[in-house]
């Protein structure tokens, strides 16, 4: 067998190699430079809202990248922790210098992986197929499947101030020749922008200006399998503020911006804005907060999240200067702007196959996104997938009621990308049904099944499903007396059971494990204990989104045959005929979810889909007939439910 080929050696290019490798295909994982794998480029922390949910989903699917925030972390918080468990989310910040070693080391000892320190240049394609790959120094690679995990290094531009220099981020190169060879397969490249704040000299802050922020002690481990050895003893974190005199130094300069200038052209994230985007686009706030983060546990530097900026360095030794804390602080590395080349995501299916090219599949910030964290799903995605087309096996597609990488990878391929993308809970429909406490449950067989969960870990998480299930049940069995009740507690004569209390406002789990004389509440992890408790006590809204999303399904499952001739169909626009001829959505679903298209081009579709039978084998058909759907819409919301909400907290801190 062929190896298969990686191309870059990020978050992304790591779990597609490993994943890959897991399933049995040999792998060549090519990089600028060997030592950099997994490196942190931006923020030391790994998870938050909406991304903790795709760090547990990655472990779920058997991924290195939990594992590896786990055994690095230095100060963990549960977020929105005063609102519903839907949207309640783990953020770790990690010691990136470990972090990098220790995804070093994992990938070195996987077996079947080959690392090799060389820029790739071009692709080899043969009648519309991928057959090898040709790096900057000559080599040729002979390959059936490629992944393109080139993160923001591909024609990677840098800014500091006026001054551009050419890299994926500082200090190293950019990939010149792969948006060349992209583009000549007729492949639309655009452009984005994303930024990093400047670094600080941890011993020239003044702390004691600040707002410490302790390690929340409840909060669990990323992963069901931690690496061996004792965990990092925790370090806080710290608050100050921006104001006026920091905003007054910003907006004096505003002619010396890349951004205001028209020097950056790249669209960047919306939702991690450049400080000095914030002071003009909020100009009616007077202060932003600022999270002085350590780098790592015997690291020199804080990373002062809040702060990303392409300002000149002088102006970031005035504004930093103006923020209370940082009057002296000393600059270590300067805060910088990275613009690259993106792949418009709406070329690749819901396996991240591209459409123009067989065997080249795409994964990470290369398909428009922001994170580490949905880099590395995607690249675990399309690492999975071109391994499994290697294999001659069907591809791995979660649907948006799987999970929130499926969530992510129909938004990406049926909506496409204007700015980076970026993960939120809030984008799911079923985030009820898809928490981060679940994501064993809701994942871990099809792993199994799937050969990316070896028997070990099947094992594993078996047995965690078997002491919950049994947990379950003694709370039905057991009955608690009205006499061992606090005095004044409604209850029925006959008494309670444990289940029936838990449900009980204030009720906590730990509560009623003296009431247990079989010791099977005590024998649960506190995370175990988590996950009961959200079982129970929202059994009936899981259950009721639960047949929402089945209803999701079987509209999702009505598949538009790849031979349909769209011209040919009456009654729809110009305008929708062409964005359905250019996607090629794969089901009435997923055209349903696209922009532009309408409610009725939906029923249209759905009327030619009855009209030619090509319903008949489709289980669930009667479950969407008067089905109303819209630009943008998507069954099943759950707005009501409780843990659902519309906006999302910061992740910082």
């Amino acid at each position: 067998m062929k190896p298969m080929v990686v191309v870059g050696g990020g978050h992304a290019g790591v779990e597609a190699a490993m994943a890959a490798a897991r399933l049995g295909v040999p792998v060549v994982l090519l990089t600028h430079d060997a030592g950099s794998l997994g490196r942190m480029s931006c923020n030391p922390s790994i998870g938050g809202i909406g991304k903790g949910h795709l760090v547990r989903e990655i472990d779920a699917l058997g991924g290195e990248m939990g594992r590896a925030a786990d055994a690095s972390t230095l100060h963990a918080r549960i977020l929105n922790t005063q609102k519903g468990p839907a949207v309640r989310a783990t953020r770790v910040q990690c010691d990136r210098y470990l972090y990098n070693q220790g995804i070093v080391r994992t990938v070195m000892a996987t077996p079947g992986i080959t690392v090799i320190g060389e820029e790739v240049h071009d692709l080899v394609v043969r009648e519309g197929a991928v057959r090898a790959v040709r790096t900057a120094g000559g080599r040729i690679i002979e390959t059936d499947a490629v992944v393109l995990t080139c993160g923001t290094f591909l024609n990677g531009l840098l800014h500091f101030g006026s001054e551009t220099v050419p890299g994926g981020r500082i200090h190293e190169a950019p990939s010149t020749g792969l948006s060349a060879a992209l583009m000549a397969l007729g492949v639309r490249l655009g452009r984005l922008k994303t930024g990093t704040p400047p670094r600080l000299l941890a011993s020239s802050i003044d702390f004691d200006a600040t707002t410490p922020q302790q390690s929340d002690p409840a909060a669990t481990p990323f992963s069901l399998w931690p690496h061996p050895g004792p965990s990092l003893p925790h370090r806080a974190c710290h608050i100050t503020w921006t104001g006026d005199q920091c905003h007054a130094v910003i907006r004096a300069n505003l002619h010396r911006a890349p951004l205001f200038s028209g020097q950056i052209r790249g669209r960047g994230p919306r939702y991690c804005p450049s400080l000095e985007d914030k002071v003009v686009r909020f100009a009616h706030h007077d202060h932003h907060q600022v999270f002085l983060e350590p780098e790592g546990l015997d690291s020199p530097e804080i990373y002062p999240n809040g702060l990303s900026t392409s300002l000149p360095l002088d102006v970031q030794e005035a504004f930093v200067h103006a923020i209370p804390a940082l009057e002296h602080a000393v600059i270590t590395q300067p805060g910088y702007a990275v613009e690259y080349d993106f792949v418009d995501p709406s070329q690749v299916d819901h396996s991240l196959r591209c459409h123009r090219v067989s065997g080249l599949y795409l994964g990470g910030q290369v398909l428009g996104t922001t994170g580490y964290e949905e880099a590395a799903a995607l690249g675990l995605l399309a690492g999975a997938n071109a391994a499994f087309a290697a294999l001659g096996a069907p591809p791995l597609i979660l649907s948006r009621a799987d999970g929130y990488m499926g969530v992510m990878v129909d938004d990406l391929v049926t909506r496409g990308v204007t700015e980076p993308y970026r993960m939120f809970t809030s984008r799911a429909e079923f985030r009820l049904s898809l928490r981060e406490d679940n994501a064993l449950d809701r994942l871990s067989p099809l792993a199994t099944r799937i050969g990316l969960l070896d028997a070990s870990r099947a094992g594993d998480v078996e047995a965690r499903s078997c002491r919950l299930d049994a947990a379950d049940r003694k709370l039905t069995a057991t009955r608690i007396r009205s006499s061992d009740l606090p005095s004044g507690t409604p209850t029925p004569p006959d008494g309670l059971t444990l289940r029936e209390w838990l449900r009980r406002p204030g009720t906590d789990l730990t509560t009623l494990i003296p009431f247990d004389a079989s010791g099977t509440l005590a024998n649960l992890h506190s995370d175990e204990r988590t996950a009961l408790a959200i079982r129970v006590r929202y059994e009936g809204y899981i259950a009721r989104e639960r047949v929402e999303a089945e209803r999701f399904r079987a509209f999702d499952g009505l598949k538009l045959p790849p031979d349909l001739d769209i011209a040919s169909l009456s009654g729809l626009s110009i305008e929708v005929r062409e964005r359905l001829a250019r996607a090629r959505p794969a089901t009435l679903g997923a055209a349903s979810r696209m922009e532009g298209i309408t409610p009725a081009a939906v029923s249209i579709l759905m009327l030619h889909l009855r009209s030619q039978g090509r319903h008949g084998h489709m289980a669930g058909w009667g479950a969407v007939e008067g089905t109303c759907t819209g630009e943008g819409s998507s069954l099943g919301s759950s707005t009501g439910i409780p843990g659902g909400t519309s906006a999302d907290e910061s992740t910082a801190g």
